[in-house]
C-alpha cells in the first residue's frame, strides 16, 4: 500500500534527489502540474505517474499510467509528459488506457493457445493438431512467442524460416501454419485485413524423397520377416561393435507385413481393430482415417498374413502392444533392426506404401485403380507415381517392336538370302 505525503512541492531534481526510501512506499504529489507525482519505493527506485479520471465526474474511471523511471528521464521531462497527457485527456483522449490496451494486447503465444483450443482441437484430426502443438512449441513460441499479434512483420516471419533453412520442409511447414494463424487472427479482430505477415514469404523448395523397393529388395525384406517370425529375433550392431540378438515380436511382424502388401499407412494398420477386417469381403473397413472413411483391400497374401495372426484374449487390436487392451505402438525401433539385416537402411516405413503403388504400376494398373487401392481423395496425390509407368510402357514398346521386326523378317522368304533383295 502506498502511503500519502501531505502537502506539495514542486517535482525538481534537488527535491526527488532528497526524497528518501522509506519503510513502505509513498508519494510526494507536484506543487505545479495536477495528478502529477513521484512514487518512491523502499528498495530507493523512483518513479514518476499521472493521476487523473475519465469519464467525468467522481464517478469516471480513475487512471494512474507510469510516466517512467527517474533512470530513464529527469523530472522536467517527466512533467512535460505529464502535460501532454493532460493536454490530450482534456481533448477526450485516454493515454492510460491506450498504455493499457497495448500491454494487455494479445501475444503470439496467446494466438498460438486459441488456435488449439478453437481451431485445430475443432476441426483436425488428434495427430494433425499434435504435429501442429509441436512445431508451435518448438519453433513459433521461442521465436515470436512474447509479440504481440499486431506487431509481428514480414521480417519476422522471414527471420523465423531463413533460420530453419537447413530443414526445408520443416520449414515450410512453419510458415503455413503461421499463415493460418494470422488468417485467424484477421478474423477474430485481432489484426487488421490483409495483414497477414507471412504473405509473400517464399517457400523453400522441397525434393521430393522417392524410395521405392526393387523386386530384389522386396525379397530380401521378406525373408527377413520370415526369419524374424521363425527365431523371435534378429542379430544387430551395438554401438560398441558387437552383435547381439534383437527380439522382434510377432506383431511387428504382422503390421510390416500388412504395410508392404496393402500399401496402407502405419497409423492405419497399427490402430486397426478386427471387428473392422472382413476376412470373406476381403476388405478392412477404416471408419476414419487421413482421407476419412476408407476401404482397405486386401489381396491374398494379406489375406493370409491375418487368418493366421494370433488374436489376444482381450485386446480388440489386430496389431497388439504390450500392455492390456492396447495396439503396437512403437514401430520404429524394430523397423530400425528390420532394415538393417535387410541392407535397407535407407528404406523408411512410408516407403513401403510407395513400393506397393510401384508394383501396381508395374502391373498395369491405371492411376485412378490405384488411387482407388491407396485410399486417395484427390487425384493429384496419385499423380506422383505416372513416372513408374514408364518402365512397362517402355517394355511394351519394346515388346511391339520386337513383333514387328519378327515380321519384317521371315527367314522363309528367299529374298532375304544370299544377299539377295
Amino acid at each position: 500500500m502506498t502511503n500519502e505525503v501531505s502537502g506539495r512541492v514542486k517535482l525538481t531534481k534537488t527535491t526527488v534527489d532528497r526524497a528518501k526510501p522509506g519503510a513502505k512506499r509513498y508519494k510526494l504529489h507536484d506543487s505545479d502540474v495536477a495528478g502529477f507525482h513521484l512514487v518512491v519505493s523502499p528498495s530507493g527506485k523512483k518513479s514518476f505517474y499521472l493521476r487523473y479520471r475519465v469519464g467525468g465526474g467522481r464517478g469516471g474511471t480513475l487512471r494512474e499510467p507510469k510516466i517512467g523511471d527517474l533512470t530513464t528521464m529527469t523530472p522536467e521531462q517527466a512533467r512535460k509528459i505529464a502535460r501532454d497527457w493532460q493536454a490530450e485527456i482534456r481533448a477526450g483522449g485516454d493515454p492510460g488506457g491506450e498504455r493499457h490496451r497495448e500491454r494487455s494486447a494479445p501475444t503470439v503465444a496467446d494466438l498460438c493457445a486459441r488456435y488449439m483450443r478453437d481451431h485445430a482441437s475443432l476441426h483436425k484430426k488428434a495427430s494433425s493438431a499434435r504435429h501442429d502443438h509441436s512445431l508451435i512449441q518448438n519453433w513459433i513460441l521461442p521465436a515470436l512467442g512474447r509479440k504481440k499479434v499486431a506487431d509481428v512483420t514480414r521480417d519476422d516471419v522471414v527471420r523465423l524460416h531463413t533460420k530453419m533453412q537447413d530443414r526445408p520442409v520443416q520449414a515450410n511447414r512453419v510458415l503455413a501454419l503461421l499463415s493460418k494463424c494470422f488468417n485467424l487472427a484477421e478474423v477474430w479482430g485481432l489484426r487488421p485485413d490483409a495483414s497477414n505477415p507471412t504473405r509473400h514469404v517464399k517457400k523453400y523448395r522441397e525434393g521430393k524423397r522417392q524410395r521405392y523397393l526393387s523386386p530384389e529388395e522386396t525379397r530380401c525384406l521378406i525373408a527377413v520377416l520370415e526369419q524374424a517370425e521363425r527365431d523371435g529375433c534378429l542379430m544387430t550392431k551395438r554401438g560398441n561393435g558387437t552383435m547381439a540378438p534383437r527380439p522382434i515380436s510377432p506383431a511387428v511382424v504382422l503390421a510390416i507385413r500388412l504395410m508392404l502388401l496393402t500399401g496402407a499407412r502405419s497409423g492405419e494398420i497399427l490402430k486397426c481393430r478386427w471387428d473392422w477386417v472382413d476376412i470373406e469381403a476381403r476388405v478392412i473397413r477404416l471408419p476414419d482415417s487421413k482421407s476419412g472413411k476408407k476401404v482397405v483391400y486386401l489381396n491374398e497374401m494379406a489375406v493370409d498374413a491375418l487368418r493366421h495372426a494370433s488374436r489376444v484374449p482381450g485386446n480388440p487390436f489386430v496389431v497388439p502392444g504390450g500392455k492390456p487392451g492396447a495396439p503396437l505402438v512403437n514401430l520404429k525401433d524394430p523397423w530400425e533392426a528390420i532394415r538393417a539385416a535387410a541392407g535397407l537402411e535407407d528404406l523408411r516405413l512410408h516407403d513401403l506404401r510407395h513400393s506397393f503403388a510401384s508394383f501396381a504400376v508395374a502391373g498395369g494398373l491405371s492411376l485412378p485403380m490405384i488411387g482407388k487401392l491407396l485410399g486417395h481423395s484427390q487425384p493429384s496425390t496419385t499423380a506422383r507415381y505416372a513416372h513408374l509407368a514408364d518402365d512397362p510402357v517402355l517394355a511394351a514398346a519394346e515388346l511391339t517392336g520386337s513383333g514387328i521386326a519378327a515380321a519384317l523378317f521371315d527367314p522363309t522368304d528367299e529374298r532375304t538370302t544370299d544377299g539377295e533383295t
